[in-house]
C-alpha cells in the first residue's frame, strides 16, 4: 500500500474529545494500512524516538483522529497484541461503504469476523486488522443524522454566479465539489453541511442557514404564529425541507430528518 502525503500540523484542527491510541508493533505499516483501508491521512509529521521507534503518530479518518505508537516506545507500559483471539475493546467506524471499506481491509490482511450484512442500525461488517485491533465497520442507515434539533444542519452560500464562486473558493480555500442534490447546486467536498447554490444574476448574494427540526410542520406553525412566512414542503431522499423568512427579512429554512 503506498504512503500518502502527510497533511502539515499547521492545517491540521484539534482533535476530538476522545480518541482512541494504539499499540502496534510495526507503525509505519499501520499508518499505511489504516490511510489506505478508510481513505484517512497522516496528520503532521511521525515522532521517531532516540532508538528510531514510533513514539508518536497520528491518522485522520473522517471527522476523527486514530492516535498509535510502537508499544513499549519510550518505555512507556503498553504493549501491541500479538495475533489475539479476545479482545478489551472494539473500535467502531462509520464509513459511506462498508463492502467497499471491508474488502480493502481483507486484501490488505485484516481477518474476518463478519462480513457485510444489513441491520436496522445500517450495514456492519467486522474484521481484525494486520495488528490484532477488532474493527466494527458501519455505514448507518440514511435516516441517520448527527444533527441535535435546533443545530445547523447546512449552509448554503447563494451566489449569482456559481462558476465564478466555485473558482473564487477554490483559489482562496482550495475548496473542491461535487453536483449538490438540488440543480444549480454544489456540495464542498470534504466539509460536511456546506454547499454554493447558483441562483442566478438577478438573485441577492447570501449565506443561507438550514435548522434541524424534529416535526417539520409543527415548527412551520410556530414560525407563522411569530409573523415568518412559510414556503411548502419539499420531500428530498434525505427528508423533508421548506423555506422560510423571519419576521426582520431573514431566508432560512427548516429541515426534518428522513423517517
Amino acid at each position: 500500500m503506498a504512503a500518502k502525503t502527510p497533511v502539515p500540523e499547521s492545517a491540521l484542527a484539534w482533535p476530538p474529545t476522545l480518541s482512541p491510541y494504539l499499540a502496534v508493533a510495526d507503525a509505519r505499516r499501520a499508518i499505511d494500512w489504516y490511510t489506505e483501508v478508510f481513505d484517512g491521512h497522516q496528520r503532521g509529521e511521525v515522532h521517531l524516538m532516540p532508538d528510531g521507534a514510533v513514539g508518536h503518530a497520528e491518522v485522520g479518518i473522517g471527522d476523527a483522529v486514530l492516535m498509535l505508537a510502537e508499544g513499549g516506545a519510550g518505555g512507556v507500559p503498553v504493549v501491541a497484541p500479538d495475533s489475539p483471539t479476545v479482545f478489551t475493546h472494539t473500535l467502531h467506524v462509520q464509513v459511506p461503504d462498508v463492502d467497499a471499506t471491508f474488502t480493502r481491509a481483507v486484501a490488505g490482511g485484516a481477518t474476518v469476523e463478519r462480513p457485510p450484512t444489513d441491520e436496522d442500525y445500517g450495514r456492519v461488517a467486522v474484521v481484525v486488522d494486520p495488528f490484532g485491533h477488532r474493527w466494527l465497520l458501519n455505514t448507518p442507515p440514511a435516516r441517520a443524522t448527527r444533527r441535535s434539533v435546533g443545530d445547523v444542519a447546512y449552509v448554503t452560500m447563494v451566489v449569482t454566479d456559481a462558476e465564478a464562486a466555485k473558482a473564487f473558493y477554490a483559489h482562496v480555500l482550495g475548496w473542491s465539489y461535487h453536483p449538490g442534490s438540488t440543480p444549480g447546486g454544489w456540495a464542498v467536498a470534504d466539509h460536511d453541511g456546506l454547499g454554493l447554490y447558483g441562483a442566478g444574476p438577478d438573485a441577492t448574494g447570501q449565506v443561507q442557514l438550514c435548522f434541524r427540526t424534529d416535526d417539520i410542520e409543527a415548527a412551520l406553525d410556530r414560525v407563522r404564529e411569530r409573523g415568518g412566512e412559510t414556503g411548502p414542503v419539499r420531500r428530498q431522499p434525505y427528508g423533508f425541507i421548506a423555506d422560510c423568512v423571519d419576521p426582520l427579512g431573514a431566508a432560512f429554512q427548516l429541515w426534518e430528518a428522513a423517517g
